[in-house]
């Protein structure tokens, strides 16, 4: 029962000295610190931020590998894609071209047309030349 006693007065102890020191990470009570410990605070404080930069890259990296594999699969189906489009205009255009009348005259929406131009004003004008557009 001693023995536990003890150990629980040793974590009591070791929970005050890491709650001062958190404090002190915060910048709360440094005003007592000396300038050796005031050193140490910044050096870990230095090391902690690096820790954290260098976490940071590495999730940057990990990102951006996903997205250059996601942009990857994406021009992979869009070349897919395309590729089933081009097909399909193929189909639609030889479809379209046997499904046409073979005719083209008869068909074309820009046949010729006669026109008669007059020149001069409307009592006095002469037929002039008929034009084919």
């Amino acid at each position: 029962m001693q023995q536990l006693k003890q150990e629980a007065a040793n974590m009591m102890k070791k929970i005050e000295l890491l709650e001062a020191a958190k404090r002190k990470f915060l910048g709360e009570g440094v005003g007592s610190c000396s300038v050796e410990e005031l050193l140490r605070i910044e050096q870990q404080l230095e090391r902690s931020l690096s820790n954290v930069r260098a976490r940071k890259l590495q999730l940057f990296r990990d990102q951006i590998e996903q997205l250059k594999e996601k942009e990857k699969a994406l021009v992979d189906e869009n070349a897919k894609l395309t590729e089933n489009h081009g097909m399909h205009l193929q189909l639609a255009t030889k479809d379209q071209n046997e499904n046409q009348p073979q005719n083209c005259a008869e068909s074309s929406p820009s046949s010729d047309v006669v026109t008669e131009l007059f020149i001069g004003l409307p009592d006095t004008r002469t037929k002039g030349l008929s034009h084919q557009v």
